[in-house]
């Protein structure tokens, strides 16, 4: 935990924009694999941690924004549980370490929802992604668990999504301590990366490295010779010449602070000079991107410059033709590069999605588009001081996706698709690095990651 004046400062910030009624903070609690006592590892509700931080299941924090009072609601643990755990806090130590003094046990919420509910008092909560969380809430309101989701309060999540933004000075160094940490798994997988080596390996290695340095990964890894499959979770290859390995891995500290990287490798540690020409033009839209990041530019323009920049290079490898900037708008780069630049981050790896991405990225003037590829945007707002965001350009070669707009002839005043067959063995390349927006400009946060073709075939050998 943070020390308890943070905590406190939060949740009077909280109190000052939220005028009545309670807020609801439920923790997780945890989850069997295959039997009760065999759980999956315990992962913290993000927003229970932001305002409460305490990082043990089955506990709920309550604030009273009419009287200005706080709670923890938990159970002490009894002989049993020692007998298992060992000596445990107690509700009331575990509160004052936030700087709590009122607790009351879980059997108690339910009285407390209860009066409220009877004297017609708003109860705000934010919305439930788990299955236990839906059952606590419908239990606690009488109401459908499967309906919960949409009886969220949107003024709480409006002001969670305004804090949460907006990063401290200690969450930005524990972000920095999460990049270190990629960084060892990253130039761990760089020099793995040869011919007759297993993608498993590699994967176990790097989550290794990401356990025993922070809490473990922030999120599954993606670590495949078939980088086209953007989120490719499968390590069942073989590394063979003439292929590229797509690593995105980040790792969480022990506060559960994330970073989120990607690097792309060849394997064997050469480029090839098909794999030169593409990887550089997806280095140049990371690189000029990150240089034109600075407050008030949106996340939705620095989108398309990068866009632009990849249309660009694919044009002079005659992959693509015409005007650029009516390629670019017409969506016709989406066939290599179909994802959005990058998203928000913090304590959750794409920060804060569980409360609606729409209410982080977009708002009343700035609307969702629903073009392929720009729709998977998850922020097109502009940047202020204090956010931290992805910067993660890529270009794949999709054999369905392809095939599918060949046979359309989608776009194909823009796209040459008889020159595509030659490149269709590097499968995919993506290349991240996590920024900080500071008051003049940018910061590339945590210890430089090895990405030139320079660096990396060094790294390599």
């Amino acid at each position: 935990m943070f020390k308890s004046d943070i905590y406190i400062k939060r949740r009077k910030e909280l109190h000052k924009k939220i005028k009545s009624g309670l807020a609801l903070f439920i923790g997780n609690v945890e989850t069997p694999m295959n039997y009760p006592a065999n759980t999956y590892h315990f992962r913290q509700d993000s927003d229970f941690l932001y305002f409460f931080g305490i990082d043990l299941p089955g506990f709920t924090g309550l604030m009273d924004f009419d009287s200005g009072k706080d709670w923890i609601f938990g159970n002490d643990f009894d002989m049993d549980d020692i007998i298992w755990m060992g000596p445990q806090p107690t509700v009331k130590e575990l509160a004052l370490k936030c700087g709590i003094s009122d607790t009351s046990p879980m059997n108690k919420l339910e009285e407390t929802i209860k009066d409220a509910l009877s004297r017609r008092r708003r109860i705000h909560f934010l919305p439930p992604y788990r299955g236990e969380t839906k059952m606590i809430l419908g239990s606690l309101f009488k109401e459908n668990p499967c309906q919960m989701k949409t009886l969220a309060s949107v003024e709480l999540i409006k002001e969670v999504v305004s804090m949460r933004s907006i990063k401290e000075k200690i969450e930005i160094d524990e972000i920095e301590k999460a990049i270190n940490i990629a960084y060892d798994m990253h130039v761990t997988a760089m020099k793995m990366c040869k011919q007759g080596v297993r993608e498993q390996d590699i994967f176990g290695a790097i989550e290794g490295i990401a356990l025993a340095k922070g809490g473990g990964t922030s999120f599954p890894i993606i670590l495949s010779i078939n980088g086209q499959t953007l989120h490719n979770h499968a390590h069942g290859n073989i590394l063979k010449k003439g292929r590229m390995m797509v690593t995105d891995a980040g790792a969480e500290t022990n506060m559960h602070y994330s970073s989120d990287i990607t690097r792309t490798t060849p394997v064997g540690g050469k480029f090839s000079q098909l794999q030169k020409d593409i990887y550089e033009i997806v280095l140049k839209a990371n690189t000029e991107a990150i240089k034109a990041t600075c407050p008030g530019i949106s996340n939705r323009d620095l989108h398309f410059k990068a866009c632009k920049i990849i249309a660009s290079g694919l044009k002079e490898l005659g992959l693509m033709k015409g005007d650029i900037d009516e390629a670019v708008t017409a969506g016709a780069h989406a066939l290599f590069m179909p994802h959005g630049l990058g998203h928000m981050m913090g304590l959750d790896v794409h920060d804060m999605e569980a409360l609606g991405e729409n209410y982080i990225g977009y708002n009343e003037k700035v609307k969702r588009s629903d073009q392929f590829g720009l729709a998977f945007l998850r922020f097109a707002l502009p940047y202020k001081p204090g956010h931290v965001f992805t910067i993660e350009p890529g270009c794949y070669f999709i054999p369905e996706l392809i095939e599918n707009w060949k046979s359309e002839e989608k776009f194909k005043e823009f796209i040459n698709y008889s020159k595509i067959d030659k490149y269709m063995s590097l499968g995919g390349v993506r290349i991240e690095d996590n920024v900080l927006i500071t008051e003049k400009g940018h910061k590339v946060l945590g210890k430089p990651i090895p990405k030139t073709i320079k660096d990396i075939e060094s790294i390599c050998s």
